[in-house]
C-alpha cells in the first residue's frame, strides 16, 4: 500500500485530501505545518508528498527540494503565477496543480507520478539494472543515488536536472527538443512553457561551471539540447 505525506496547514482540506486517498487504497500521513512535514519525512518512508505552499514553520518552497530527493512531490497552491510554478519546478516538484482542484483529477496525477519509471528516449518505461553507472567525458552518473561527479567534484541536483542529464548521456549523439526533455523527465505530455526547460539548462550550467564542464552542454538553436 503506497505511503503519502500531505503537508497541508488548512485542517480541513488536509482532512478531506486524507479521507479521499484513503478510500482510494492509501495509506496517509498528516502534516499541517512545514516544521511539522520536515520532521515526519525524516523519520518515516513516503512514496509521494502532496505539498501546499504557504505553510507555517518552514514554507513549502524551502521543502521542495528536500523531499524531491527522495520521492515525487506534488505541489498544491493558491499560487497560479507562472514564475512561481517554473521556481518549484526547477526546485525539484513532479507536478503543480493550483487550488481548488478537482479530487479525482489528483487522483490521476498521483497515479502517473507512482506509476513512473526511469523512460529511456522513445518513452518506453525501462527499469534501469541496479548498479549501473554513466559516464560521459568528465561527468559520472549514478542512477541509483541520483549523484553526479565532474572533474571528481560533487554536483548537487535536483531530481529533474539529474534525469535531463540522464537522457543526454545515454544518447549523447542526439539533440533533444524541449518537447522530448519534457516528456522523459516528467513522464507527460508537454504541457509546459519553454521557460521550464531554459530554467532546468540555465541551473545545471550554472552548478557545473565550477567544474569547467558547463560548455559540455549544447543549445542547437531552433532544435534543442545536445552534448558536444
Amino acid at each position: 500500500m503506497k505511503h503519502i505525506l500531505i503537508v497541508e496547514d488548512d485542517a480541513e482540506n488536509n482532512q478531506m485530501l486524507r479521507e479521499y486517498l484513503e478510500s482510494h487504497g492509501y495509506t496517509c500521513t498528516q502534516a499541517f505545518s512545514g516544521s511539522e512535514g520536515k520532521l515526519l519525512f525524516s523519520m518515516e518512508s513516503f512514496d509521494l508528498v502532496l505539498l501546499d505552499l504557504m505553510l507555517p514553520g518552514i514554507a513549502g518552497e524551502e521543502l521542495v527540494s528536500i523531499f524531491a530527493r527522495k520521492t515525487p512531490v506534488i505541489v498544491l497552491s493558491a499560487k497560479s503565477e507562472l514564475d512561481s510554478k517554473v521556481n518549484v519546478l526547477s526546485a525539484g516538484a513532479d507536478d503543480y496543480i493550483c487550488k481548488p482542484f478537482d479530487l479525482p483529477e489528483l487522483l490521476v496525477r498521483i497515479q502517473v507520478q507512482l506509476r513512473r519509471r526511469t523512460r529511456d528516449a522513445g518513452g518506453r518505461e525501462e527499469a534501469l539494472p541496479e548498479g549501473r553507472i554513466y559516464q560521459y567525458r568528465e561527468w559520472i552518473l549514478n542512477p541509483d543515488t541520483l549523484e553526479m561527479q565532474a572533474c571528481g567534484r560533487q554536483i548537487i541536483l535536483t531530481k529533474h536536472e539529474f534525469l535531463i542529464l540522464e537522457l543526454l548521456i545515454r544518447n549523447p549523439k542526439r539533440v533533444f527538443s524541449k518537447q522530448m526533455i519534457y516528456e522523459y523527465v516528467w513522464g507527460e505530455d508537454y504541457v509546459a512553457d519553454d521557460k521550464t526547460i531554459n530554467v532546468h539548462i540555465s541551473n545545471i550550467r550554472a552548478k557545473l561551471k565550477e567544474s569547467g564542464t558547463d560548455s559540455y552542454l549544447q543549445t542547437v538553436w531552433g532544435m534543442g539540447f545536445k552534448l558536444c
